[in-house]
């Protein structure tokens, strides 16, 4: 327990540190003394995760969990380990992330025994959204009330206050005012909307709270557990208010306490940012989050194919360090958010990134800004799903399935743990109805979808929905068959030009060959050797070349 100490040491300095201290050990082993479940002690090549809302599927009268725990038992369970069910509590805006509670489940979902049962199917991830709090939770009424509970629960800062280097992920005001019960107005911090109001943990009693939901969690079964804009947790005015060293510490701390409490259990930081803030957050000794969001792919993968030039993809996997076998990376293509443009800058020059933003725009893509310090705006994230960005509206349905596949494919021989989209897996549309609907960019892709109609589009062979579902989930039976796709197997990249994105998996003696034509024409890479296709079953005999038809990728295991 001497490393929760010295982690609350650097947090807080000295104060009242005993105090804390022994508060907390109290929770943990009371915690731990509740847990049964035994987590799996790591991940291996068999955990692939789907991402998913609470309420993705909807039957009339019946709890959205249990018609996802129906379609997961129809058709995923052979396919997914883990599912990532986005925050399933009371919320009050952004399809979720605006936590009204987090201790209670959505009513439309249903209830805890619900979640009990769909974690009888399958291991569960869980969002923690420890950065910030609806405007409608008990915890800001009881700071606009002046209840004693939640005073300084709250960052309130005078509007005249030098806030120029705060980062600025939204185009949003950073400060709200509100008017608390005396009449005293108040500016408060809310760094994504008026209605997230972020939490402040330069209070100790504000991380005891979060501390409590942490252990909630773990006592409910999380085996993964997500970390939702952390990287923007400490608020320290004079800096950019982004991966403080004590936002660090509190990761570590978070980690601590799950090694502790529930051994396996995975924490997982989301930090849409630039790669080497990312991937600070695995620490530098193995000591801070088990996985990171590996945020630089979907743009790189996603450019790529658009470009049919995979330079950039290439050089910036060559640099690409595994993790140590106690940390690796999530990776993913699609996401309930948009396709993040910062991870792109530093490895794409910015007016490439323009072009880039410009085309897919003009394909029918929406695009989401953010303000800069100097006044300027930048595109921070396009708003699509992965099915239409990686195509043009022209194109014919086999070239638009082959350019999807080949993505995938990229993704799921990647080193780390995949994670796919519920709305890539059924090879979903723009929403364009949606996203009017509600006036967000983000809703383009986060539409929902009565059980029965996915069912029976799913059961008519020709249709895209079937044809995407059958291939993908194929690849991913697939890559769960092979130990070389461990997370933590080596990696190697292999310069086959920019038209080809290759690599190498590689476990003592035994290798496997990842080749990806990434344009419409055929490539012809130099090749020798025997090899398996792990995708057709079939020995593949090369004397000098192998000859890779538009959008075609192989697996081959020596």
């Amino acid at each position: 327990m001497n490393k929760l100490k010295d982690r609350l040491s650097n947090i807080y300095g000295s104060e009242d540190i005993g105090v804390i201290c022994s508060k907390i050990e109290k929770k943990l082993a009371e915690a731990k003394a509740r847990i049964s479940v035994v987590r799996k002690p790591c991940w291996d090549e068999n955990d692939v995760v789907l991402i998913t809302y609470g309420d993705q599927f909807y039957q009339e009268n019946t709890p959205t969990l249990t018609s996802l725990n129906t379609f997961y038992k129809t058709y995923l369970s052979d396919k997914f380990e883990v599912v990532h069910i986005l925050p399933f509590y009371p919320y009050s805006s952004d399809d979720g992330f605006s936590v009204i509670d987090y201790e209670k489940v959505n009513p439309v979902c249903g209830d805890w025994s619900d979640l009990a049962k769909l974690s009888d199917e399958t291991r569960i991830m869980f969002d923690f959204v420890c950065n910030h709090i609806s405007a409608q939770s008990e915890w800001f009424k009881g700071y606009l009330a002046n209840d004693p509970l939640y005073k300084d629960f709250f960052v309130d800062v005078d509007p005249g206050a030098d806030l120029s280097q705060v980062t600025r992920p939204r185009t949003s005001p950073l400060l709200t005012p509100f008017t608390k019960k005396n009449g005293e107005q108040v500016h408060v911090w809310t760094t994504f909307s008026a209605d997230q109001i972020d939490v402040n943990v330069a209070n100790p009693q504000v991380l005891i709270r979060l501390i409590d939901v942490l252990l909630f969690y773990l006592e409910k079964g999380a085996a993964y557990i997500r970390l939702d804009a952390v990287g923007f947790m400490w608020k320290e005015i004079g800096t950019n208010c982004i991966h403080h060293e004590k936002t660090h510490e509190i990761v570590k701390l978070f980690r601590d306490i799950a090694d502790i409490v529930a051994p396996g259990t995975a924490i997982i930081t989301e930090t849409n940012v630039p790669h080497k803030d990312n991937v600070a957050y695995l620490g530098y000794h193995g000591d801070e989050a088990h996985m990171v969001y590996q945020f630089p792919l979907p743009p790189l993968v996603l450019h790529a194919l658009h470009s049919g030039n995979g330079q950039a993809l290439t050089d910036w996997s060559k640099k690409l360090a595994l993790p140590e076998t106690a940390a690796t990376f999530f990776n993913f293509l699609a996401s309930h958010d948009g396709i993040g443009m910062n991870p792109l800058r530093g490895l794409v020059p910015e007016q490439e990134i323009n072009q880039f933003v410009q085309a897919l725009e003009a394909e029918g893509a929406l695009v989401s800004y953010k303000n800069n310090p100097d006044g300027t705006k930048s595109p921070y994230e396009i708003n699509v799903t992965y099915f239409d960005a990686l195509n043009k509206r022209a194109d014919e349905d086999d070239i638009r399935i082959k350019r999807f596949l080949l993505a995938h494919a990229i993704l799921l021989g990647f080193p780390g743990v995949p994670a796919i989209y519920i709305q890539s897996i059924l090879g979903s549309r723009n929403d364009y109805e949606g996203a009017r609907e509600t006036g967000r960019n983000r809703s383009i892709n986060r539409k929902k979808y009565q059980l029965d109609a996915i069912k029976e589009e799913l059961a008519q062979p020709d249709s895209l929905r079937s044809r995407i579902f059958v291939a993908l989930t194929k690849m991913i039976k697939c890559r769960k068959a092979e130990a070389l796709f461990h997370p933590n197997t080596s990696f190697g990249v292999i310069d086959f030009g920019e038209k080809v994105f290759a690599f190498k998996r590689i476990n003592q003696s035994d290798y496997l060959l990842a080749i990806h034509n990434l344009t419409n024409e055929i490539v012809s890479c130099p090749l020798t050797g025997s090899y398996t296709d792990l995708v057709t079953g079939e020995v593949v005999e090369l004397d000098g070349d192998i000859q890779l038809q538009p959008y075609q990728f192989y697996w081959l295991k020596k």
